[in-house]
């Protein structure tokens, strides 16, 4: 009888272990489909001035981070995983090495803040049992982080309000010059 109650046991145990087996297997397969969807950012991508962009040329750093950001638009969630630190390593270096033609408040804040979306992403890619969708919703951040350190970049090369008045002022001027001949 005691044989009996142990062979019950010992099935009624392998079959709850199947059954987390194939839970786990599951998981897995749904996982691993996650990770591998292409992201959708839909964010524009923003060009910097030509004055902006003639610093941004001479900026190493600016161009490796931009490359990667670049990259991001293509790239499967997996990858950006796997990339994650690097990414994270090259924002660093980006607000670490900023040229003194274009610091400024604004443009070291948005710095700030785009390293912190590329630390966030290490951190969320580097979990035990990582996420696919905050990788996803993290990575779109910092593409848009991105975007707004452009749009900064481009703010401080903007004319003041006197300066554009003295540009209209010359170009009207230039347009009667040439009426008058």
């Amino acid at each position: 009888m005691h044989k009996f109650i142990y062979l019950i046991l010992i099935l009624f145990i392998a079959a709850c272990k199947t059954d987390k087996d194939a839970e786990e297997s599951a998981s897995n397969i749904e996982d691993t489909t996650a990770f591998q969807k292409k992201l959708k950012i839909e964010d524009p991508n923003y060009a910097l001035e030509p004055e902006a962009k003639d610093y941004a040329l001479k900026w190493v750093e600016y161009i490796t981070a931009q490359n990667e950001v670049n990259k991001l638009e293509t790239a499967t969630i997996n990858e950006v995983k796997n990339n994650a630190g690097a990414i994270a390593q090259i924002m660093e270096s980006l607000k670490n090495s900023v040229p003194d033609s274009l610091k400024s408040v604004a443009v070291e804040a948005r710095l700030n803040v785009v390293n912190t979306k590329a630390q966030l992403l290490k951190q969320y890619s580097s979990r035990q049992d990582p996420d696919a969708e905050d990788i996803a919703e993290t990575t779109k951040e910092l593409h848009l982080e991105f975007n707004n350190l452009k749009l900064q970049m481009n703010e401080l090369f903007l004319k003041t309000l006197e300066e554009f008045e003295k540009e209209l002022d010359d170009f009207e001027r230039e347009e009667r010059e040439q009426d008058s001949i």
